[in-house]
């Protein structure tokens, strides 16, 4: 389980793509201590498994299903990605629950610069995520957890502040770019409570 607040940004050093596992290597420098091999890394916002340990950052590797959910195909070499540790007990939640599955992968829409921030809206990549979202609550785009600013058709939108645009790769968002979309933990529940109830 994460928080959604992006300890740093790491670079995808290597991804060799396969129809059974891909490898993923990742150079980081923050995210490696108290790292092991066994242990979780969200990269993206995906939790990914740490095969293998390296002074300067992991390899892991990445089962076909993940790679048909997620953005972490569209990754290259050098492309920069956010990276969390897990929530300790008793360590500070910074942001909201963010459990690393992701739901679906949303494509951005629009970037609208207003003065040093941002406005995103992001298209959502089917209408069943509509009611996962709701106004002012939470979500993490790429790992980051958000709030969100607006509803609209098939979208949704979130402000970015400065700092954030600054330590995340949010900040390099451009339209056209795939992200990684997880609303909240909470509202998915009460949804499919609701739906198993016949309620919705």
């Amino acid at each position: 389980m994460f928080t959604g607040i992006v300890e740093e940004i790491g670079s995808i050093r290597a991804i060799e793509l396969s129809a059974r596992v891909a490898t993923l290597e990742v150079d980081a420098g923050v995210t490696v201590e108290g790292a092991d091999v066994g242990g979780s890394i969200a990269v993206n916002g995906v939790c990914l498994t740490i095969v293998e340990r390296r002074p300067d950052g992991f390899v892991f590797e990445i089962g076909p299903e993940t790679l048909a959910r997620t953005a972490l195909r569209h990754l290259a070499p050098g492309d920069p990605v956010n990276l969390e540790r897990p929530l300790r007990f008793g360590g500070a939640l910074g942001g909201h629950l963010v459990l690393g599955h992701v739901d679906g992968v949303g494509t951005v829409d629009a970037v609208t610069r207003v003065e040093s921030t941002a406005r995103v809206r992001i298209t959502l990549p089917s209408r069943e995520l509509e009611p996962l979202l709701i106004p002012q609550g939470s979500v993490a785009i790429d790992g980051v957890s958000l709030t969100v600013a607006a509803l609209g058709e098939g979208t949704f939108e979130v402000m970015l502040i400065p700092h954030t645009l600054a330590v995340t790769t949010l900040g390099r968002l451009v339209p056209g770019r795939a992200t990684n979309i997880e609303a909240d933990v909470i509202g998915k529940y009460l949804v499919r409570s609701l739906a198993l109830r016949g309620t919705t």
